[in-house]
């Protein structure tokens, strides 16, 4: 009787430091590797930098353009910038003149 009662006392000391150590085990684990863990949050602040990157030159591009467009409105033609579009498009220069293409 009193050999099983000491291992029933010390099987319960071990295992519930054991089971503890388990489940803290387990939280830290997914709280690192898991789903929405540290890894994954890292790696969705750097798809955020990128994306933001993405956007500040979309939006430059867009703003280059829109320059552009706004320069050949009737309102407030630039006669230099229709010349250059016209011979773009169409592929035509005087025959002493000179062509380089800029490459967007």
């Amino acid at each position: 009787m009193g050999l099983i009662y000491e291992i029933r006392r010390r099987a319960t000391a071990v295992l519930l430091p054991a089971l503890l150590i388990c489940v803290a085990s387990y939280f830290a684990y997914y709280a690192i590797q898991g789903e929405r863990g540290m890894i994954a949050y890292f790696q969705l602040v750097d798809e955020i930098e990128k994306a933001e990157q993405a956007v500040e030159a979309t939006s430059a591009e867009r703003e280059r353009l829109s320059r552009r467009v706004t320069l050949l409105k009737l309102s407030a033609l630039d006669l230099d910038i229709l010349d250059e579009q016209a011979r773009r498009v169409l592929g035509l220069a005087h025959p002493d003149e000179v062509v380089i293409y800029e490459i967007d």
